[in-house]
């Protein structure tokens, strides 16, 4: 059994990190103390602790205990856990601990539903991707939600300085351990606990005298897809970085940043973010960003690394040095804003998808201009509904191409 499985936690207490969901007074840590569990979907990257909550939540309840894995589970083996049900194995309910679950398809998920709905079964799943995307919506209505966050390297050099203490307890030895050392392991796991615990193991048993040097440390310490790079900093740092340097028309820092990531090996992050600032910064602006940065990520992701860098390259240079404008970012928060407190009102009856009315209407009749009809194709008419009919959510940059656009519409609207 590898290091990071015999040293796994076996109380809240011990476990790394997670103190948002897991500190004394916190949501997760009341639900797990009070032993009444809910259907449950852990989310977050790998060795970030879910496993071992699931483990701990099992060992707390008198419910009987199966795990799946969503790579190499069967509809047949989901059957076989419902066959249990009713029979004496079962008499206290069953808690379902299935990792992985976004590999499992609609249908082996919809399986679990009937039983999640009767709480036969209940259900605690883990996956590294977003579930709102992966899992079937019925399973997530049924469930809660727990997002497990990146950890710090602060909290995994405790989990480091125990995983050596074990090591000398099984070895009966006693490590000298180079400054730095712990500290080297703990920011290169990327926050991934598992890892960090893995290194500590293979420098225990390839040291030599029980000596625990930085070279050692640095040859048997994985490189990661990094939530942190090799100085320390976190990964998003860096994302947010490239992003506020793109922002900033900085091309230079932007690619400082852009190499970083590279270094970490970690395309996927550095396309997003790629796609999100092409829309979230330069937008109208330079309407075609979107479109060019979209392929050079295409071409990425084709070639993969190291020819990725080329196009990448090319995206952040030209989203660097576009024009920038935020206007349709902040008109969309501005409408949200408006939605999340409750200002909808009633759609206007000219809008409305249906042609006929009730025998109360007051006014019969849709009455929808059809704008394709008149000069311009524009006619003046609500379109908002009565609460926001005067709203006005976007302001036209102050950018060559949102300007082109302005006075296009003020002239099709009379204005001067």
């Amino acid at each position: 059994m590898p290091l990071a499985d015999r040293i796994r936690p076996t109380t809240l207490d011990e476990v790394v990190g997670q103190r948002h969901i897991l500190a004394k007074g916190r949501p997760l840590y009341n639900i797990i103390n009070k032993g009444k569990i809910p259907n449950m979907i852990f989310y977050g990257s790998s060795g970030v602790g879910k496993t071992t909550v699931a483990n701990i939540i099992a060992k707390q309840t008198s419910m009987t205990l199966y795990k799946l894995n969503g790579t190499q589970a069967s509809t047949a083996d989901i059957k076989e856990i419902v066959s249990s049900l009713g029979t004496f194995a079962a008499a206290n309910g069953i808690l379902l601990f299935l990792d992985e679950i976004q590999y499992l398809n609609k249908k082996q998920q919809q399986t679990l539903l009937e039983y999640l709905e009767t709480g036969e079964i209940t259900l605690i799943a883990s996956t590294t991707e977003n579930p709102y995307f992966y899992v079937y919506n019925a399973i997530l209505s049924r469930s809660t939600v727990f997002e497990f966050k990146p950890i710090t390297a602060e909290d995994v050099i405790p989990a480091v300085e125990r995983a050596f203490r074990l090591m000398e307890e099984e070895l009966n030895c006693s490590f000298e351990i180079e400054d730095g050392v712990v500290e080297h392991i703990a920011y290169g796991c990327g926050g991934d606990v598992r890892k960090a615990v893995n290194t500590v193991e293979l420098c225990a048993l390839s040291s030599e005298d029980n000596k625990i040097t930085m070279d050692i440390a640095k040859v048997l310490t994985q490189k990661s897809n990094m939530n942190y790079d090799r100085d320390g900093d976190k990964h998003y740092d860096i994302l947010s970085g490239l992003q506020k340097s793109i922002r900033g028309s900085d091309e230079n820092a932007a690619l400082h940043y852009m190499a970083r990531l590279i270094e970490a090996g970690d395309l996927a992050s550095l396309c997003r973010r790629l796609l999100v600032i092409a829309s979230e910064d330069i937008g109208l602006a330079y309407p075609m960003a979107v479109p060019i940065v979209k392929a050079c990520v295409d071409s990425a992701l084709q070639l993969g690394f190291p020819e990725a860098r080329i196009p990448l390259a090319e995206a952040v240079i030209l989203l660097a040095t576009s024009p920038k404008s935020n206007s349709a970012y902040m008109a969309l928060a501005a409408a949200m804003e408006d939605i999340e407190a409750g200002r909808v009102g009633d759609i206007p009856r000219h809008l409305q998808n249906k042609h006929y009315d009730g025998e109360g209407a007051a006014v019969k009749g849709q009455h929808y201009l059809y704008p394709h009809d008149f000069p311009n194709h524009y006619v003046e008419q609500q379109y908002l509904p009565d609460i926001l009919k005067d709203r006005v959510y976007y302001q036209f940059g102050d950018n060559k191409m949102e300007q082109q656009a302005k006075a296009y519409r003020d002239m099709i609207k009379g204005k001067k």
